[in-house]
C-alpha cells in the first residue's frame, strides 16, 4: 500500500503532526475559497448578463417609442401640409355652422354657399393644429388615410341604419327646410 506524502513525511520524521494538521487546514481553506470564488464569479456573471439583457430590452422599448413618435409627427406634418395646400378660404360672415367634434359642439363661421357644400359632402371639416379648416372631400379622404382623427365626421341622416328610422317617433313630422342648427 502506498502512503500519502504527508504520512511519508511523518514516518521519516521530517514533519510534525502539528505541521501536517496546519497544512491540511490550509488546503481545506484554499479549496473552499476556490469553490466559493467560482460560485461567486458565476453569480456575478449571471447578474451581469441579466442586467445587460434588461438594459437591451429597455433600450429597444425606448427606441420603439421614439420611432412611433417620429412616425406620428411625420403623419401630422403631412396632414398639415395637405391642409395648407388645399384649404378653402372662408369669407368673414356672421352665419354659424355648428358641428360635433370629440363630444363637444363646435362652430365655425361660413357663408350659405359653403354650408350647402358641407351638407352635400363636397367640403369636409378637418382639424389641424387646434383649428378647423374646410377642404375638398377628396383631400379629406387622403388626410383620413394618414390620420383619421384629423377629419371631423358629420352625422348625416343617410348614415343612420334603416331600423333606427323605423323606430323614430318623429318620422311623421316634417322638418322645415329653413331650419338651421
Amino acid at each position: 500500500m502506498s502512503l500519502s506524502l504527508r504520512e511519508q513525511l511523518l514516518a521519516a520524521g521530517l514533519a510534525t503532526k502539528k505541521q501536517a494538521k496546519q497544512a491540511e487546514q490550509q488546503q481545506r481553506q484554499q479549496n473552499w475559497r476556490k469553490s466559493d470564488g467560482a460560485a461567486a464569479a458565476q453569480k456575478r456573471a449571471a447578474t451581469r448578463t441579466q442586467a445587460q439583457a434588461a438594459r437591451t430590452t429597455r433600450d429597444q422599448e425606448l427606441n420603439r417609442r421614439r420611432q412611433e413618435e417620429a412616425e406620428r409627427r411625420a403623419r401630422w406634418a403631412q396632414v398639415r401640409q395637405l391642409v395648407e395646400q388645399n384649404v378653402i378660404a372662408r369669407p368673414e360672415c356672421e352665419e354659424k355652422f355648428n358641428f360635433i367634434d370629440r363630444g363637444k359642439v363646435r362652430r365655425i363661421y361660413i357663408s350659405a354657399e359653403l354650408r350647402e357644400q358641407i351638407i352635400n359632402g363636397a367640403l369636409v371639416i378637418v382639424r389641424s393644429e387646434g383649428r378647423y379648416h374646410l377642404v375638398p372631400a377628396a383631400i379629406a379622404t387622403r388626410i383620413g388615410e394618414r390620420e383619421p382623427r384629423a377629419v371631423v365626421a358629420l352625422s348625416r341622416d343617410d348614415d343612420k341604419p334603416a331600423a333606427a328610422a323605423e323606430e323614430d317617433p318623429y318620422k311623421d313630422f316634417v322638418v322645415p327646410d329653413d331650419l338651421k342648427w
